[in-house]
């Protein structure tokens, strides 16, 4: 106070008094300054610059710092997943695995695992200059890394010969070995981890476990041809019979394994050079029991559209959600025509192609599944047994769907009586009025470039297709591939299977043209899931034709409006696992194969077991437990319950024989099959 008396009474001049800033007070007067001071250019610039390209990559970093975190949580605290999911819906069931060791069962019989198509790794081992640096990397499986990196290369080397089905020149893709081979698709992606991880906790480990991967692009009979691999099989089953005291394999195919694996019972038996000359009795010396999961037996209707179209039903929603992204050039990579020139170079897919014509899948008027409700609400599926799940089934309305349509170009002419279908024969139609006036103008060429204008209106003139002519269809469009398709696969019904031309290796992936082995003692199993909405039949329209364009697309715009009904998206759904109709996956084993019959002469006993699907109940619990999915059931727990004790000794009548959800056994009594 008396500093401020004496300036205020002081008459010493100015420049006496000491007016040096205290340290508060110049920070006040900063303050006041910035306050005052107008923003500069460059701040109103920053201010003004913070646009919607700030706002996402600002979320992008948030969420990936959420997720880092929740991944560091993870690793750090393992049961945190577990602990939350328990917290919401109630203690978790103990693994397949550890429930069986505490009831005493210990590993028994060898087991043997056949992947599916797409789901077995590839791996580069000669390439072209493009793929310097991947040798020994994978192009198929892990991260798939290359297709973003260097997708018009990753294309031409994952394509095989158009003429051969084999390698292309300077190109050698081979599948990856070991369980490591399909064991993840993808990191965090299992196929078949789940099922090795309960089988080791009851005492498997390598040596009684064998993946027996094979290239799934290439024929089945290739697969011998170039990689012996059919013999690797044979081989590694022995091997393992002889180091395990004699006890017989437990077989596991899945998908498309289903088919490669029936194709090597025949194999295995009939004589050198085409098969493996292993005699008669092999299969019945060496194979305990056959538990096929998820088996296209009788083909998929989602083959015929890849095929035609490259497409199914998601990829037909994302074309009408963004007409012409998928055909167009707009990113370097039309997407549509390379998958189309690559999977058609793919002989395997021809394998899944529907077998048995018209007598197994329908005609225009009828089909198996005909009066299947689509609607779960009104459906009861809780039965175990099949005379149950007949008998206790509530009746509905239920969609009139002409399921034997297969392919029906319209909406108007897949529901219409078939006295008003005008089918104009497109079989002997002329191809040309190209608008691709030279097969050059093409970067991507499939076979649509020579079918020119007039061979795709009579396509479309046809109207409906079912399953025998949907065969005439694919030769008509794609010539070149089925020409190698017909010297690999048979999609008929024998009349006589003792005629000497079933002995050729083309018909031994068609158990309706095929004999089961001589082999009583053995068990064949089809274990699929039920319950999801899966593709049986579609709506096509024509596409806006330009000249390398796929001219053939599913009508996403077709749709039965509701929840309710069985047309969603151009897609006319029935019952399966999002993939596998139920009628493909349960004929055999129902009908086909059930008791002695021309197709089963020595009556192996057959055995249906269901899976009805179960969605996760929250995002912790990932795919879920009790899933009926096509690759979703391998964590399924009741499932691997089921093979783990199949594996450990059990019988399909300790098992409880037959579980069934579906009308499989109604359906396949519908079916006009001599046996």
């Amino acid at each position: 106070m008396s500093f401020l008396r004496r300036r205020r009474g002081s008459d010493k001049p100015p420049k006496e008094i000491d007016e040096s800033p205290t340290e508060d007070s110049a920070a006040e007067d900063n303050k006041n300054i910035k306050k005052k001071r107008p923003p500069s250019a460059a701040a109103e610039a920053r201010k003004k610059g913070w646009s919607c390209v700030n706002s996402c990559c600002w979320w992008i970093g948030v969420i990936c710092s959420v997720w880092w975190f929740l991944l560091f949580l993870y690793n750090v605290v393992p049961s945190l997943p577990q602990m939350v999911t328990e917290a919401i819906t109630g203690p978790m069931p103990d693994p397949p695995g550890l429930k069986l060791r505490k009831e005493g069962l210990t590993a028994k019989h060898p087991v043997v695992f056949v992947p599916g198509i797409v789901t077995g790794g590839l791996e580069l081992w000669e390439g072209r200059p493009c793929a310097d640096g991947l040798f020994r990397k994978r192009l198929w499986g892990g991260t798939f890394g290359e297709i973003y990196k260097r997708p018009s290369c990753w294309v031409e080397h994952m394509s095989l010969d158009n003429e051969t089905g084999l390698d292309p020149s300077n190109i050698r893709i081979r599948p990856v070995t070991g369980l490591v081979a399909a064991d993840y698709f993808a990191p965090g992606y299992f196929v078949w981890a789940v099922l090795i991880a309960n089988l080791a906790r009851i005492g498997y480990e390598e040596k009684t476990m064998y993946m027996a991967a094979y290239d799934w692009r290439i024929a089945f009979q290739n697969t011998e041809v170039r990689d012996q691999t059919l013999s690797r099989i044979k081989s590694n089953i022995e091997l393992m019979v002889a180091t395990n005291g004699g006890k017989k394999v437990v077989v596991i195919p899945h998908s498309m394994g289903v088919l490669y694996f029936l194709h090597f019972m025949k194999w295995v038996e009939a004589p050198a050079p085409m098969g493996g000359d292993g005699g008669p009795d092999w299969c019945a010396k060496h194979i305990k029991a056959v538990m096929n999961i998820g088996g296209p037996f009788l083909g998929v209707p989602k083959a015929v559209s890849g095929l035609f179209s490259a497409e199914a039903k998601d990829v037909a929603v994302a074309r009408a959600i963004a007409p012409g992204v998928l055909e167009s050039d707009l990113i370097g990579f039309q997407t549509l025509q390379h998958i189309m020139r690559m999977t058609r170079t793919w002989d395997s897919t021809m394998s899944m192609i529907p077998k048995g014509g018209d007598t197994i899948w329908g005609g225009l008027d009828w089909s198996p599944e005909e009066g299947y409700n689509c609607n779960p609400k009104s459906r009861i599926n809780d039965s175990h047994v099949a005379s149950d799940a007949e008998s206790e089934k509530v009746e509905s309305a239920s969609n009139n769907v002409n399921y034997g349509r297969i392919i029906s170009f319209g909406r108007d002419v897949a529901e219409a009586s078939s006295s008003k279908i005008d089918c104009i024969d497109f079989r002997d139609a002329l191809k040309g009025n190209n608008l691709a006036h030279s097969n050059a103008s093409c970067d991507v060429w499939t076979e649509y470039q020579e079918l020119g204008y007039l061979g795709i209106k009579a396509v479309a003139d046809y109207k409906a297709y079912t399953a025998g002519p949907l065969l005439d269809l694919l030769h008509f469009v794609a010539p070149k591939m089925m020409q190698r398709g017909d010297a690999h696969f048979s999609y008929g019904i024998a009349d006589d299977l003792d005629d000497p031309k079933y002995e050729h290796y083309k018909y031994w992936s068609n158990p309706l043209e095929t004999k089961l082995p001589n082999a009583p003692g053995i068990e064949i199993y089809s274990m699929y899931g039920v319950g999801i909405p899966t593709e049986r039949s579609y709506v096509y329209k024509l596409s806006s034709y330009a000249e390398c364009n796929i001219p053939f697309q599913i009508d996403a715009s077709a749709d039965g409006g509701n929840g309710e009904s069985c047309l969603q998206g151009g897609v006319f759904l029935v019952n399966g696992d999002e993939t596998v109709p139920v009628l493909s996956a349960g004929f055999m084993c129902a009908k086909g194969w059930r008791g002695k019959t021309r197709f089963n002469p020595s009556g192996i006993r057959t055995y249906i077991r269901e899976y009805d699907h179960a969605p996760p109940s929250n995002f912790l619990e990932g795919r879920g437990t009790q899933s009926g999915a096509h690759v979703d059931i391998m964590g399924n727990f009741a499932l691997i319950e089921d093979i783990i004790r199949v594996a450990a000794g059990a019988t399909g009548e300790e098992l409880g024989g037959d579980q069934v959800y579906s009308d499989i056994f109604k359906w396949s009594e519908k079916i006009n099959l001599q046996l």
